[in-house]
C-alpha cells in the first residue's frame, strides 16, 4: 500500500453527519481524500466546522435509484448509514430495525456494482453475537445461535449485510471489509436518554441530577467501549488493508454498567446514589471483543482509555449541551 492510501481517493461515506460518520470524515480530510457523504438528516451540527471541505448529498438511501446517483464518480465507499437505537426501541420494533438496515446496505452494494467501485466497507457491529458468546469474543462465534434478543432485529440485519458483503465480493469481485465495532461513545453522541446508548444516557441523567440515578438490570451487565477517534482509525484501517473477512474494532478494557454509572457521577464531580430497576433487562450479560485479529493484521490497537475518553466526553457535553 501508498504511504498514504487516502490522498485524492473520492471517497463516499454514507451517514457522514452521523456521530460516528462525522469523526470519519474529519480523518478522512486529514489524509487528504476527497470526500462527499450522503445523509438524511437536515442537521449539520456535526459537520459544521468541515462541510465547506466535502460535498453534502440529501439522500434516502432506502431508495435504489437515489443510492444508485450519490454512488457515481467515487473510488471507495464507506457504508455507516444505518437505523440505530436503544433497547427499549430495539425491542418494540425488531422488523423495523431489520427492514430499514437490510434495505439500505443491498441499495449501497447495488450503488457500488453499478458504479465500479474499488472498495467499500461494511459496517457490521458486537450485535451480531449471541448472548452466551465466549468472552473475550472472537469472530468466530458471529453466526452462532440467535444474536443477543434486546436487539434481535438490529443483529440479523448486520449478519444479513456481512453476508450480503460476501456474496457481492464472490459474484462481483467487489472489494469488500467488514468491520464489528463496539459500543462507541464520544463527543458529538446521541445524549437523548429515549434512543441513546449507555455512556450518552447516564451522562445527560447524571447532569439533570437525577435522584436517585435509575438504571437497568442489575448492574451487573458488563461491557467494553471504544472511544469514537479510536474506532474512525480503525475503519480506515480495514477498508485500506483487508478484505471480506470481519474484524472486531474494540478495547477489552471491560467494566459493569453498575462501576460505569459510579465512574461517569465521579468524572462529572457529582454525587448521587443509584438504584437499580431489575424489573428492566439486563441485555447480553457480558460484552466484550477478542481483538487478537485486528491486532496481528492490522496492528490496530485502541489508545484512549475509557476514564480519558469518559472526560473528554463529558466535557464536550458541558460545553455544548448543558444549559
Amino acid at each position: 500500500m501508498p504511504a498514504n492510501f487516502w490522498k485524492n481517493k473520492k471517497v463516499l461515506v454514507t451517514g457522514g453527519t452521523g456521530f460516528i460518520g462525522s469523526f470519519v470524515v474529519e480523518r478522512l480530510l486529514k489524509n487528504s481524500a476527497d470526500v462527499s457523504i450522503t445523509t438524511s438528516s437536515s442537521h449539520y451540527e456535526n459537520i459544521d466546522h468541515i462541510k465547506g471541505n466535502i460535498r453534502i448529498i440529501k439522500a434516502d438511501l432506502t431508495n435504489p435509484l437515489t443510492a444508485k446517483k450519490s454512488a457515481r464518480n467515487q473510488d471507495i465507499i464507506l457504508h455507516l448509514a444505518s437505523k440505530v437505537a436503544g433497547i427499549q426501541f430495539n425491542r418494540d420494533h425488531p422488523a423495523t430495525m431489520f427492514s430499514d438496515n437490510v434495505t439500505i446496505t443491498r441499495n449501497i452494494l447495488d450503488a457500488a456494482v453499478n458504479n465500479n467501485i474499488e472498495r467499500i466497507l461494511i459496517t457490521s457491529s458486537a450485535c451480531v453475537y449471541p448472548r452466551h458468546c465466549t468472552v473475550p469474543t472472537p469472530e468466530t462465534e458471529g453466526f452462532i445461535d440467535d444474536p443477543e434478543p434486546t436487539n434481535l432485529g438490529y443483529g440479523w440485519s448486520k449478519r444479513v449485510a456481512e453476508l450480503m458483503g460476501k456474496f457481492y465480493a464472490e459474484e462481483f469481485k467487489l472489494k469488500v471489509a467488514i468491520a464489528r465495532p463496539y459500543n462507541t461513545y464520544g463527543p458529538k453522541d446521541n445524549f437523548d436518554p429515549q434512543v441513546s446508548h449507555v455512556i450518552p444516557g447516564l451522562i445527560k441523567r447524571v447532569f439533570q441530577n437525577e435522584n436517585p440515578l435509575k438504571i437497568w438490570g442489575t448492574g451487573n451487565q458488563t461491557r467494553s467501549f471504544l472511544y469514537v477517534e479510536d474506532l474512525a482509525r480503525g475503519l480506515l484501517d480495514i477498508t485500506e488493508k483487508y478484505t471480506v473477512d470481519p474484524v472486531n474494532i474494540g478495547t477489552q478494557e471491560e467494566i459493569s454498567i453498575g462501576n460505569l454509572a459510579k465512574l461517569i457521577i465521579k468524572l462529572s464531580g457529582k454525587a448521587m446514589p443509584i438504584e437499580f430497576d431489575t424489573s428492566k433487562p439486563d441485555g447480553q450479560p457480558r460484552r466484550n471483543c477478542d481483538t487478537t485479529k485486528a491486532e496481528e493484521t492490522l496492528n490496530y490497537h485502541a489508545e484512549v482509555s475509557l476514564e480519558e475518553g469518559l472526560q473528554k466526553t463529558i466535557s464536550w457535553y458541558k460545553q455544548h449541551l448543558l444549559s
